[in-house]
């Protein structure tokens, strides 16, 4: 199992696909990783030699990814937060965040519906 940026990929996939399991890395990111190192895109994990992982390993090191990207991101959120801008506020209330209206639709945020028992009309 070829273990990359402390994730071990899939061995079944191809190397371009496989790469992009690694949060950080997606599919256009890794075309231009596998460019520059010459690994064969369509080699199958599993068949690489351990040459070629050594190559991926290096190039991977040069990006941001996994746990350090994260934390980037968790704590951008955490300074929107901080400092009550609208956008902390919405994270906040788990609301959507870029102008979206909740009065229909925004189920993903907001959850399922919850019905109101002896409601008026």
């Amino acid at each position: 199992m070829a273990r990359i940026a402390g994730i071990d990929i899939p061995r079944e996939k191809r190397v371009e696909i496989a790469l992009t399991y690694i949060y950080g890395i997606g599919l256009t990111r890794s075309q231009a990783i596998l460019a520059n190192t010459g690994v064969n895109p369509d080699t199958r994990v599993k068949d690489l030699a351990d040459a070629d992982v050594q190559k991926l390993r290096g190039a991977t090191e040069g990006f941001t990814v996994e746990g350090d990207l994260r934390r980037q991101e968790g704590m951008a959120l955490k300074r929107l937060q901080d400092i009550g801008c609208l956008r902390g506020r919405r994270h906040r209330m788990s609301l959507p965040v870029r102008g979206q209206r909740t009065r229909t639709n925004a189920r993903t945020r907001r959850g399922a519906r919850k019905t109101v028992a002896g409601r008026k009309k």
